[in-house]
């Protein structure tokens, strides 16, 4: 499978996302720094379809020791939030539909933070060390490679997982208003 394939489709197996991603350059931290926006590729994933309907933007990376792996629209779309990702339970069916926003909207006050909640850090993965995010309290580790200036793929490393949850962050510079 091509990356363009990849991207144009937002779907792929598994193993050709794999071999997509270990094609792709490493990123640096530096290049990683700015506000992400993002979107889900499709893999088969157990998560797939998850962080869409919840409202998910992307993420913000301030610098190696604070970021915000899940930052979420507020119901108006207005302004973006974050949410603690320890609060989001990954061994349970949660439905993955447009309810689940407004799930989020309501936990809202439960779910939000304003402290970071993880780091970033140059770490080997797949054979390359990159640029990559390391949840404070959950066993992930999110790995990135570059597709161009100001794209990245990433493969959520989850622990126990059989192989990563894709996702693709685009460089955003608009201005949200961040409830930070």
């Amino acid at each position: 499978m091509e990356l363009e394939k990849l991207l144009k489709e937002r779907k792929a197996t598994a193993n050709d996302a794999i071999s997509i991603f270990s094609g792709l350059e490493p990123v640096t931290i530096g290049f990683m720094l700015g506000q992400w926006k993002g979107f889900e590729i499709i893999t088969g994933h157990p998560i797939d379809g998850l962080l869409e309907p919840s409202g998910w933007y992307g993420k913000l990376f301030e610098n190696p020791e604070n970021a915000h792996p899940l930052l979420i629209h507020t119901l108006n779309k207005k302004r973006l939030f974050a949410i603690n990702p320890r609060y989001i339970p990954l061994g349970i069916k949660i439905p993955k539909n447009n309810m689940l926003k407004f799930f989020i909207a309501i936990l809202k006050p439960i779910l939000k933070t304003k402290k970071s909640k993880a780091r970033i850090r140059m770490i080997e993965y797949r054979g390359k060390v990159t640029g990559s995010m390391v949840y404070d309290e959950k066993g992930i580790f999110d790995h990135f490679a570059k597709i161009n200036e100001n794209t990245m793929l990433g493969a959520m490393d989850l622990k126990g997982a059989a192989n990563p949850y894709f996702f693709v962050l685009e460089r955003d510079t608009q201005n949200w208003k961040l409830e930070l």
